[in-house]
Order: structure tokens, then C-alpha cells, then sequence
């Protein structure tokens, strides 16, 4: 696991300066966790800013595979995807979330960001819900 520095001249960075995590965000996850994210010093980019917010959801692993970025999304169809075609994910992080649980949420996604690295997670589904999250490692990996 690589060392993270929080809250101390270094918000959002690891040890080498880099960005947390490198990100392509879903067009369905609330734009207070894009937001969130970026302000914890992740490297986010949306399929929204990219013009695939309207893509298939294979086109969308696609370019996070092309981009080296983990997908995070709050549809559960991408769960089913990732397990029939291992050969797309570069890793998936679903958010199982709604409005009202966005604080809580967010806190699991942040420990399982800080938990494991970007590397890591690459190899995994990851499912993150209030008051907890579980990874599952994709086979092929």
C-alpha cells in the first residue's frame, strides 16, 4: 500500500506528488461526488466532459482502459459486464447510493481509496454503500 498525506501541505497527494487516483466518472454519479473527489486531489475526468455521456457502457470501460483510469459509476449493470467481459474493466467502483446517503457514502469511498491503492484496484469490483464497501477480484486478472 503507498503512503498517503492528508490534510498536510499535501491534500490529495501520495508520497511522490501525484494525484490520489486517476478517475473516468460516470455520466449517472451526483455532481457533489465529482466535485468531492476532485477536492480531495483525485484526477477525475466524466464521460460527460469526454461527449460519451450517451456511449454504450462497453465504450465506456473501453476508454478508461485506453486512459488507465478506474471506472466509477452508480449503475449496477456494469457489475454484470465486467464479470461476462473481464477483458474491458480496468476496474469498477459502484456506488450503491442515493441522495440522501451521499455523506456516508462518500465516507467509505474515501477508506477504501486510502486502503488500497490504485493498483490494486484495478484487479477488482469494487462495491461502495453506506457503512461499508467490498471488492471482488475479477478472475482474469
Amino acid at each position: 500500500m503507498r503512503p498517503i498525506c492528508h490534510r498536510s501541505g499535501s491534500l490529495g497527494r501520495d508520497s511522490r506528488g501525484d494525484p490520489l487516483m486517476r478517475l473516468l466518472i460516470d455520466q449517472d454519479v451526483y455532481q457533489v461526488t465529482t466535485a468531492w473527489l476532485r477536492g480531495e486531489g483525485h484526477d477525475v475526468v466524466t464521460a460527460r466532459e469526454l461527449g460519451m455521456q450517451r456511449v454504450a457502457d462497453e465504450a465506456l470501460l473501453r476508454k478508461a482502459r485506453e486512459l488507465n483510469r478506474l471506472f466509477l459509476t452508480r449503475d449496477k449493470d456494469f457489475g454484470a459486464l465486467v464479470f461476462l467481459q473481464k477483458e474491458l474493466s480496468t476496474g469498477v467502483i459502484f456506488l450503491r447510493m442515493l441522495p440522501s446517503m451521499v455523506g456516508t457514502v462518500h465516507q467509505q469511498l474515501e477508506r477504501l481509496l486510502q486502503e488500497h491503492s490504485e493498483g490494486e484496484l484495478r484487479d477488482f469490483f469494487c462495491v461502495v454503500e453506506p457503512h461499508r464497501y467490498r471488492i471482488r477480484r475479477l478472475e482474469s486478472c
